[in-house]
């Protein structure tokens, strides 16, 4: 077995135990630090790709950006004890059932496609044009919707900050 091989099979089953872990935990900051460690392995597997790009977006973006500040929110609120509660039976098994219908329909879906090798020439990268576009608000330009994002995130965690200290007011005045 070669390296890259035994790599790939190494960040897979990081991901699919830390997102496992992630979804199952009751803990919510540890929830939020599996996210990091399946976030950090699939730009691993980007870097496996030679999609070096992608992985450095990858880490820098989501496993840097997004899960810090989930992590922040976390703590700024003071919910960082906060257990969930266990989910009623009929809940964890429509889930259950949920989750072996999608993998069913995935597996089905992969084994009855033929995939084909594409025998085209590898195109070439060209970092000015790149960094040209995502500088851009012309057309196809990305200057936009990352601040459009930006802006929805920061407004999310203000209304999450506010109702969490909402929550936390009320239950100090009984």
């Amino acid at each position: 077995m070669s390296l890259s091989v035994f790599m790939f099979y190494l960040l897979s089953g990081i991901i699919l135990t830390f997102s496992v872990m992630s979804v199952t935990t009751r803990r919510i900051l540890r929830a939020a630090v599996y996210l990091l460690f399946v976030l950090v392995a699939t730009s691993g597997l980007y870097f496996l790709l030679k999609y070096e790009f992608m992985a450095a977006v990858q880490l820098t973006l989501y496993a840097g950006g997004i899960v810090v500040l989930i992590i922040f929110s976390i703590l700024l609120t003071h919910h960082i004890s906060h257990r969930f509660t266990r989910p009623a039976l009929m809940n964890l098994l429509m889930g259950i059932g949920t989750a072996v219908v999608g993998s069913g329909l995935v597996l089905a879906t992969l084994l009855t496609h033929s995939f084909k090798a594409n025998n085209a020439a590898e195109l070439p990268v060209d970092m000015s044009a790149i960094g040209n576009q995502l500088l851009s608000t012309g057309k196809n330009g990305y200057v936009l919707p990352f601040e459009l994002i930006s802006i929805l995130l920061l407004a999310a965690m203000i209304a999450a900050i506010i109702v969490a200290k909402k929550d936390k007011n009320k239950n100090s005045e009984i």
